[in-house]
């Protein structure tokens, strides 16, 4: 009789293999964001969403189903090395690519050196946050801030509460520290807190088209909002967790509560070249889930008259009732990464299996991975994935290889469902900084 999750077992080892395959070695390894690749290895080289950092979280999860291998094992002390080498004097602190990414990726590996991440992060912060010199001046203000969960100050944050559960020193101080610069960016509405990519204040000068709102996880409200409620649950700051509940009142207001579900829409004016709602970790109510767990675990039992768990069940609802994974029509769940497509989808559906049992939410688990073992592309004893991009002559883009948009991400997802399958709702789960609390 074939154990239950073979097959998803199998194509995640063949990603993986592939994965490995193009690993390179030039001062320290280094990946290719896609392939084929001929030039030398960028700038980012370490970070966690296209670069070597990312596949820290593929080690992490392999970890949970079997020994690593000596190359593995050799992989993963070079990776953190590299990583530890550059921390005294990075100049970015994203959770994509920055200091947020190393401590996620010193932490996934079990290594030392998060506390120069911290150290090296409060000596780049000023008094109302970090500089993000990649907003052009102008139409941006100079000295712009950021205030989302992947570029800016709440990505921060959740790296230095990230920090602060593993028992870092100068963690919980440069939490508190970066709370209270986000505190300060909030804007008052009669619905509640709203907190925007950017803040108005750098932004006079911004053509009105491009002041569009991404009120999602990943740029907006919902992720800087879960920051507040996860950053006020360990610091024990009730201020922040109100905050946080003051945010999801907000953004209730924005969205469809149709039909049982919950959307917010991807960008607030719709912008006139995409869909209106998205279904993604980045974009989309995978991503917006987060929240509603985030406040669940702070303590937080009414937004807008229905508890954060009536909240998290709405978007999956919606997740499940959208036609995901199908590609409906052009530009319609052409991404099968973890960013904004499949493999992140199916991540947080097993959280919430593993987390409430609820049938419902394993079975489309598997229906996403079924869609993967799908539209793999492979050779023997490898596999990768093309995305598509509807508007080019060529539509099949070259295959990713990272975490966030490539085969590393969804190797690892795959491998999680196969354990998830075989051992049931108690398989081991890893936590990261973007999503412990899910696991709650």
């Amino acid at each position: 009789m074939t154990e239950p999750g073979t097959t998803y077992a199998a194509l995640g080892e063949a990603a993986w293999r592939w994965v490995l395959d193009q690993v390179r070695w030039d001062d320290g390894p280094w990946i290719p964001e896609s392939v084929p690749y001929d030039g030398g290895p960028p700038d980012d080289r370490d970070n966690m969403h296209s670069g070597i950092g990312g596949l820290a979280h593929v080690l992490a999860e392999i970890r949970h189903s079997r020994p690593w291998t000596d190359e593995e094992v050799a992989l993963a002390d070079a990776i953190a090395e590299h990583v530890r080498r550059g921390l005294c004097t990075a100049t970015t602190y994203t959770y994509f690519d920055g200091l947020v990414s190393d401590i996620g990726v010193l932490t996934a590996l079990e290594s030392e050196g998060v506390e120069d991440a911290i150290t090296r992060l409060a000596e780049l912060a000023t008094a109302d946050g970090w500089e993000q010199p990649f907003l052009s001046v102008p139409p941006f203000a100079p000295h712009s801030r950021i205030s989302d969960a992947t570029l800016g100050t709440a990505g921060n944050l959740l790296g230095a509460v990230w920090a602060h559960r593993h028992g870092v020193h100068g963690a919980a101080a440069l939490a508190d520290r970066t709370a209270d610069i986000l505190l300060a960016e909030g804007e008052p509405t009669e619905s509640g807190t709203n907190w925007r990519f950017v803040p108005r204040r750098f932004m006079e000068d911004v053509p009105v088209e491009r002041q569009r709102e991404m009120p999602n996880w990943s740029h907006g409200l919902a992720g800087i909002a879960a920051a507040l409620a996860i950053a006020g649950h360990g610091l024990g700051r009730p201020d922040l967790v109100e905050a946080a509940r003051s945010g999801a009142e907000h953004l209730v207001t924005l969205g469809d509560t149709g039909a049982g579900g919950f959307v917010v829409p991807h960008t607030i004016p719709s912008a006139p070249d995409r869909d209106e709602v998205t279904y993604t970790w980045c974009h989309g109510p995978t991503g917006t889930s987060l929240l509603f767990t985030a406040l669940e675990l702070a303590g937080v039992d009414d937004v807008a008259g229905e508890t954060p768990a009536q909240w998290q069940r709405r978007c999956l609802h919606s997740i499940r009732t959208s036609g995901v994974p199908a590609r409906l029509h052009p530009g319609f769940w052409d991404n099968d990464g973890r960013c904004c497509g499949t493999a992140g989808v199916g991540d947080v559906f097993l959280d919430a299996w593993q987390r409430h049992g609820v049938e419902d939410d394993l079975a489309f688990a598997q229906v996403l991975g079924g869609a993967l073992v799908e539209r793999a592309v492979v050779d023997r004893d490898r596999a990768c994935w093309r995305f598509t991009e509807h508007r080019n002559a060529e539509p099949l883009l070259p295959p990713g290889v990272g975490w966030m948009q490539g085969a590393a991400g969804i190797a690892a997802y795959l491998m999680r469902l196969a354990r998830v399958l075989r051992e049931g709702r108690t398989a081991p789960a890893v936590a990261r900084l973007d999503t412990w609390w899910n696991l709650h």
